[in-house]
């Protein structure tokens, strides 16, 4: 059948693997702001008409990675400062809402998974291996994500993670070791059952991320001291 390809997972239409294939060349940098995005080289390099092409760049613009100008074709996106943390504000409101609804089901079917995890990052950090927390941190927020037993949140909350990554790199480095304790605190809550509380720890914990933002970003832009006259 035109526009699907059939996988081990099954089948999955053409538009979607050339989506995810132009969206991790985006993020990885491969493809810069501003660059060209010609259909029909494109649709070369995935063996395709343009018709596929076309329907990816759209649900690409949709998400933000890709700007379609009449006539002039499609462009990566440029991402500003502005649009990183404003997607940085969504996160927190839909992490905050995951963990509450995790909370309600007490981790549902990954009750066991983020058992497990908390246990394995506590002992990452006690034995001081904090090149294996960011892996396991990044785990964390996707399980928790899966826990709430919302598709559609889980689905939202990978797109802005997405796109926040695109946009900047999180200086992980600079909290990774106290970052598990609130994980371990968040995860405490889920099982128990405390919606309100699970809530309100990670509202606590995004907000860290956006504090480091706001600091790099004033960092970066704090103006150069006038010179001695």
């Amino acid at each position: 059948m035109v526009g699907v390809v059939t996988t081990e997972r099954g089948r999955i239409p053409r538009r979607d693997r050339i989506a995810d294939s132009l969206r991790h060349d985006i993020i990885s940098g491969r493809l810069n702001a501003g660059e060209r995005l010609p259909e029909e080289v494109i649709a070369k390099e995935h063996d395709v008409s343009r018709v596929p092409v076309r329907e990816a760049l759209r649900r690409l613009e949709s998400e933000g990675f890709v700007t379609l100008t009449e006539f002039h074709g499609a462009r990566v996106s440029q991402s500003s400062w502005s649009d990183s943390f404003e997607l940085m504000q969504v996160r927190r409101g839909l992490e905050v809402l995951a963990a509450r609804l995790a909370a309600d089901r007490r981790g549902g079917d990954q009750a066991e998974a983020l058992k497990e995890l908390v246990e394995k990052g506590t002992e990452a950090g006690r034995q001081h291996r904090l090149d294996e927390l960011p892996a396991l941190i990044l785990q964390f927020h996707e399980l928790v994500a899966k826990a709430s037993g919302n598709r559609q949140l889980e689905l939202m909350l990978e797109r802005v993670l997405q796109r926040i990554s695109w946009g900047f790199e999180l200086d992980l480095d600079a909290r990774v070791d106290t970052s598990w304790l609130d994980h371990t605190l968040i995860a405490t809550a889920i099982l128990i059952g405390s919606s309100t509380q699970a809530g309100f720890l990670m509202d606590e914990h995004i907000a860290k991320d956006e504090f480091l933002y706001w600091k790099k970003y004033w960092t970066a832009h704090e103006p150069e001291p006038a010179p001695d006259s």
